[in-house]
């Protein structure tokens, strides 16, 4: 049988969902320790790659007391929405 959802050939998109680094991490965490487990991640943006150092450098939490409020800072400073290909 095939597949019920062919997948096709498509353009690469650099980095990784927010979503994905949240998920490696536990919480409560404190800013510098996500910086310290996780900046050089980097992250899907709607503007095209970032790392989440650069992206933790914007936000002015200290302490993030869930997945929800780091995923929310986050995509305050990021945006949400289509992300880029790469060309």
């Amino acid at each position: 049988e095939e597949p019920a959802v062919e997948l096709g050939d498509r353009e690469a998109v650099e980095g990784q969902p927010v979503a994905r680094v949240a998920s490696r991490l536990t919480w409560p965490q404190e800013a510098s320790r996500v910086r310290a487990k996780e900046g050089d991640s980097v992250l899907r943006t709607p503007g095209g790659p970032r790392s989440l150092d650069g992206v933790l450098d914007e936000i002015d939490e200290t302490y993030f007391d869930s997945r929800q409020t780091f995923v929310r800072s986050v995509r305050t400073v990021v945006g949400d929405g289509p992300v880029e290909t790469e060309n």
